[in-house]
């Protein structure tokens, strides 16, 4: 293959896309981070401005700075505005989401940022549902011509070598595709300064791509959304599923709260042992607390690398090589200081961190043998939003059809975890939502919609326990689902499973899990948190001081707004608050030091009530 062309104006090189596409252009775009933005805008301005051009876009997990309004929109965005100055935004999410998107355009995606597209009517019909695994296919069928990534750039012995940095995940697979005389595509490379530099598969010559685009302008900063506060609700679920985890085992774990939370108890239970055996026996009296630490140590294997990986290594934890290597993984997302981080690393440290092929990490198919081998004992974890009493889980999507995120990667390792001899998958589930008055269970009877069915019901996590379903009765599979829900919704579930016969008319839940409120769990949890072992942000913050204590003010104050009498105690506090410096600064923070509206007068007297608070 002859060496790539170098372009610095992305309008040019959209032109000679669009000609030698023959002005049908079918874009994939890396999911998540690893988008070539300014190529990509450039692309779909070239296409917009010309409609007998068309453009197909395929990609996954768009990724938006998030908008709000009101009382969060004073303080999140100046957060936002420091973390994402010069971020460009995507030009077709922008003319998607106001309903603008040309009609010689075409977006189609596999995943989407959690929520984000709810009630977008044209995202919702587009949308492909797809386990990650086959998303390639997928990419294939629709005649792909064009792939834009996102890359790193370093000069190694005098040779320019580009990595696919962040995303190896399908681009490895397409690539191969192309290989194997199944796909023609142009292979766009934008070279971007602040990505760091993964070696292994995706470690490319410059022979590999058809085109380059570097211009220092236009070299973005990288997406890097704030860490957000884990609540003891998700230090509860995460605690418990530490306990799951076996020694000389395989970890995968996903992104969120509960993953954090779900790390964090496993640097507690290696280095802290003592402390973690106190808090699962303060959460769960009737359950063992012989969990050893971790003497031979983790072995990562998971789709998406998160932060939390690298404070495992750090921890001990993630410690047991698999030739050579600590974690594979598929994609990456994270804050700043992640990319800080493994762009800091020495090269023999970062090398035992391989991006892979979403084939690779993701299923046991190619080199089987030897996958299996390094994935034992595995543990397989990931989030749901709901889940049944007969341990079906909803993790993607409603019953009214609405697409809330996607399949992903969850079905590929539940199959994974009943492929492998001593693997388990492990699915953790808020056993409520909503705030104030309005709080509604996630342990339902039946839901219009499931993306793990109850036949490959394995473990379930909720904040109140561990409920163990594999290969059980549906009556034992319902009883451990009562145990771990919360009990304000007991009672109700008992009857209705009892209703449809599915368990016997005397069955009680036993006394011990009859008391699964947020009042016992707060009480168990509260003196581990006052003693500093489960702080808010376990891996780091983007908030600085003032903006930590502001988060949980703002978090009660939404909260109460179901119930708006709730509000009066925190407003007269807030009217007779005598003066005090670090109230102040956050209400300057807030920008309502000199509030005017009454609007702004109510606000700050009902932030100052609730910080006295």
């Amino acid at each position: 293959m002859s060496q790539a062309q170098h372009f610095d104006d992305a309008g040019d090189l959209a032109r000679i896309i669009a000609e030698r596409a023959g002005g049908r252009i079918t874009l994939a775009l890396p999911l998540g981070l690893g988008k070539a933005n300014t190529v990509a805008n450039a692309i779909y301005a070239y296409v917009a401005n010309d409609p007998s051009l068309k453009l197909n876009i395929f990609t996954a997990l768009t990724l938006e700075r998030p908008r709000v309004s009101g009382l969060e929109a004073r303080f999140i965005d100046p957060v936002l505005d420091r973390l994402f100055k010069g971020y460009p935004e995507l030009a077709y999410a922008r003319a998607l989401r106001s309903g603008k998107l040309p009609k010689n355009v075409q977006v189609s995606e596999f995943f989407f940022l959690a929520g984000r597209w709810l009630g977008v009517p044209v995202a919702q019909q587009n949308y492909i549902s797809a386990n990650y695994t086959h998303a390639y296919r997928y990419v294939l069928d629709r005649g792909v011509n064009v792939i834009a990534q996102l890359v790193a750039k370093r000069v190694v012995n005098g040779e320019t070598r580009y990595s696919l940095a962040c995303n190896t995940d399908l681009t490895l697979d397409l690539l191969k595709a192309r290989e194997q005389g199944k796909a023609n595509f142009a292979l766009i490379a934008e070279v971007n300064s602040e990505l760091p530099f993964m070696p292994g598969d995706g470690d490319l010559p410059e022979s590999a791509f058809d085109f380059v685009y570097e211009n220092p302008e236009t070299d973005f900063p990288l997406f890097a959304p704030p860490k957000q506060p884990v609540p003891l609700t998700a230090y509860a679920i995460g605690l418990h599923t530490a306990t799951l985890v076996e020694d000389g085992g395989t970890l995968q774990i996903g992104i969120g709260a509960e993953g954090d939370a779900a790390a964090h108890g496993l640097v507690l239970r290696h280095k802290e042992n003592a402390a973690f055996r106190e808090m699962i026996a303060a959460l769960s009296p009737d359950r063992k607390s012989d969990f050893d630490t971790f003497a031979t140590g983790l072995y990562g294997a998971s789709e998406m690398l998160v932060d939390s990986f690298l404070d495992l290594i750090d921890a001990g934890v993630v410690k047991r090589e698999v030739h050579g290597t600590l974690i594979h993984g598929g994609f990456f997302l994270g804050p700043k200081n992640f990319y800080q981080r493994l762009r800091e690393m020495d090269d023999a440290s970062r090398a035992k961190i391989q991006m892979k092929a979403i084939s690779f990490v993701n299923q046991l198919y190619g080199d089987e043998e030897k996958k299996r081998a390094a994935r034992a004992k595995a543990r397989f974890i990931n989030n749901g939003m709901m889940a049944t009493l007969l341990g079906a889980v909803v993790s993607d999507g409603l019953d009214n059809g609405g697409v809330v995120s996607g399949v992903g990667g969850q079905y590929n390792f539940v199959a994974q975890a009943f492929a492998l001899e001593d693997a388990r998958s492990v699915i953790c589930v808020n056993s409520t939502r909503g705030s104030g008055g309005n709080v509604s269970s996630n342990i339902r009877w039946s839901y219009g919609h499931t993306t793990i069915p109850r036949h490959l019901r394995d473990i379930v996590v909720t904040e109140y326990g561990v409920a163990d379903l594999r290969g059980k009765s549906d009556e034992d599979v319902i009883a451990a689902m009562l145990s771990v829900a919360d009990s304000r919704f007991q009672s109700a579930l008992l009857r209705e499973a009892k209703s449809h016969g599915k368990l016997p008319k005397h069955y009680e839940i036993p006394a011990q899990h009859r008391n699964n409120t947020p009042k016992r769990l707060a009480k168990a949890l509260a003196p581990f948190h006052a003693r500093g072992l489960l702080p808010d942000f376990p891996f780091g913050t983007d908030f600085d001081e003032t903006e930590r204590r502001l988060i949980p003010a703002l978090q009660t104050l939404k909260q109460k707004q179901a119930s708006p009498l709730s509000l009066v105690p925190a407003l007269v506090r807030g009217l007779i608050a005598p003066t005090n410096t670090a109230r102040e600064e956050c209400i300057e923070r807030m920008g309502l030091s000199d509030a005017n509206s009454f609007k702004d007068k109510l606000y700050r007297a009902l932030l100052r009530g609730t910080l006295r608070n």
